[in-house]
């Protein structure tokens, strides 16, 4: 068989794939480097903003907070003592922070207590 090709199946016992656990260690390194991360990636460049918005959800409103420059670990301590404080639901999508229901003020003032400067957006 030749060696640019994949092998797929034998009966030889031990590892095949000595070359993939190289990747493996590295990718953990990369995990570990990426957990060690800040809490706020910018915070000169934090421009939250915080929306309403119905559309695709059959006409039930979220509130979006959109604009934090936080780490994945943090985003998930926020959005739960969020959800705690407005007694709603609420899930992470990519950056962006879904809270169920129309809680743009109470947002902004939760916001505000955490040390972020947030803006209400739209209308």
């Amino acid at each position: 068989m030749s060696e640019n090709r994949r092998l797929v199946y034998s009966t030889e016992q031990g590892s095949l794939d000595k070359p993939m656990q190289k990747n493996r260690s590295a990718s953990k390194k990369r995990r570990k480097n990426a957990s060690a991360s800040p809490a706020i990636k910018n915070p000169n460049k934090q421009g939250v903003r915080i929306r309403r918005e119905s559309k695709g959800r059959g006409g039930k409103t979220v509130c979006i907070v959109d604009g934090l420059a936080l780490n994945d670990e943090c985003l998930k301590k926020l959005l739960k003592t969020l959800k705690a404080q407005l007694g709603t639901g609420g899930a992470i999508k990519g950056e962006l922070l879904e809270i169920q229901g129309d809680h743009r003020d109470k947002l902004l003032l939760l916001l505000e207590k955490q040390g972020i400067q947030a803006k209400l957006a739209g209308g």
